[in-house]
């Protein structure tokens, strides 16, 4: 397919050939909703953790005689129903990670590339580089833009200045090609790809 590229003034540049196989395809919601997840879980900490029966600050000491109390049978206040007492089966430090092939992951990536083409959210650039790392200058070339919460994927490796430029643009977001992911891409209103970027993309998902 083609599409049509822009400088960072909104000056046509020409047009560039994107792969069907990459930004054509008819989105599918449970691909992407497996690799989102995917991308959560894998992140989340799961540091949670609480105390068991043996691990409680409590003697273990027998509280009162096994018999003729009247009440139930108890060996130690470190069980469970009593306050300060133990947690049965409570959350362990744990990964919340689960295994997803490559295969899928780079067949969501698609999917997700194809989602924003078929929304019409896909922009292309011709580069993203700028002159000076004032960040001024970039949330004015933004603005007139109009790019609210944008993502944008270059090639192999970021301009500097326009990093440094971008950083304290509120919803502003650059990544390389190698660290372009589901979840970046779907959250962002608007994605924007060099020429560079793209390339890269389609080179990586073939």
């Amino acid at each position: 397919m083609k599409a049509d590229v822009i400088k960072l003034d909104s000056k046509a540049a020409g047009s560039i050939d994107l792969d069907d196989a990459i930004f054509g395809l008819e989105p599918r919601a449970d691909i992407l909703h497996r690799v989102v997840r995917y991308q959560l879980a894998k992140r989340q900490a799961g540091t949670h953790k609480v105390k068991t029966r043996s691990e409680v600050s409590y003697s273990t000491k027998k509280i009162y005689r096994q018999k003729g109390t009247g009440g139930a049978r108890h060996g130690a206040r470190s069980a469970p129903i009593f306050r300060g007492g133990g947690v049965y089966k409570g959350p362990k430090v744990r990964s919340h990670a689960h295994d997803l092939t490559k295969k899928f992951r780079k067949l969501g990536l698609k999917h997700a590339l194809s989602a924003k083409v078929t929304a019409g959210e896909l922009v292309i650039v011709d580069d993203a580089t700028a002159k000076s790392a004032k960040t001024a200058e970039l949330a004015k070339v933004v603005k007139n833009l109009g790019w609210k919460k944008a993502l944008i994927i270059d090639g192999a490796e970021v301009n500097e200045n326009f990093l440094l430029a971008s950083r304290n643009i509120e919803g502003l977001d650059i990544l390389p090609s190698q660290g372009a992911n589901v979840y970046d891409i779907l959250k962002s209103n608007t994605l924007v790809l060099t020429k560079a970027g793209a390339e890269a993309l389609e080179a990586r998902l073939k």
